[in-house]
């Protein structure tokens, strides 16, 4: 079900951007609850696959577990389906995608018509990121990265907390130098764009609520005085 602006006319669709361990997880889904839309994360999606043993799934596994990205066609593909899914109709939030300017310009395709497109950008040095990294817990059942305040288990499926496979030092390494090679790029792609705000992630999680929520409703505002997105 692909819908248009004139179908949902307050319809927001928002690109979390950042490198690994910026937040940009966690603030995609605050965000998508406080503005009822669905988050969107490839990653989950890509982990759902993994655990279930699909082709794809067993792709995906060899290229995380090297610190790689999986190929622009095949997550492309993916998100094109999510995105005609009838609950992200009037909106979306994007974690984890885009993350090349080939699925930038794939995405912006796929919005045409569909609302302003809002991207905001988790900055976070590196250092803090590879410390973030290193000490991220996920629940080995589910798959949902665990937040500071969970304890003993997993509070969706209670599930064990683990260390993901991926954050262990080298690979933490690899995929920094992936992403500021391979997707940092995107900033240039969208940094012109009045949609585009960069967000200091080095803060409270709370702290950085706040400033997404700000950025996006400016981003509303300027959107209803007619301003091009």
């Amino acid at each position: 079900m692909v819908a248009h602006q004139g179908d949902c006319p307050s319809a927001i669709n928002v690109v979390m951007l950042g490198p690994p361990g910026a937040g940009k997880g966690t603030q995609a889904e605050r965000l998508a609850r406080t503005r009822k839309l669905p988050k969107i994360s490839t990653g989950d999606i890509l982990r759902e696959a993994v655990q279930a043993g699909t082709e794809l799934g067993r792709a995906a596994k060899a290229k995380m577990e090297a610190g790689s990205l999986v190929g622009d066609d095949m997550i492309i593909a993916i998100v094109q389906d999510r995105l005609n899914r009838a609950d992200a109709r009037c909106g979306f939030v994007l974690d984890g995608f885009p993350r090349t300017v080939i699925q930038a310009t794939a995405l912006d395709r796929m919005v045409s018509n569909r609302g302003p497109l809002v991207v905001l950008d988790m900055v976070v040095p590196d250092d803090v990121l590879a410390q973030r990294l290193a000490t991220r817990r996920i629940c080995g059942t589910c798959g949902s990265t665990a937040a500071p305040d969970w304890t003993g288990a997993c509070v969706k499926c209670s599930g064990a907390l683990v260390t993901r496979v991926d954050d262990e030092i080298e690979i933490v390494t690899e995929r920094l130098k992936v992403y500021q090679r391979q997707t940092k790029p995107l900033v240039d792609y969208y940094s012109n764009r009045p949609n585009f705000n960069s967000i200091d992630g080095n803060r409270a999680p709370d702290a950085v609520t706040a400033a997404v929520e700000a950025a996006l409703n400016a981003a509303i505002g300027a959107a209803r005085r007619g301003v091009a997105l």
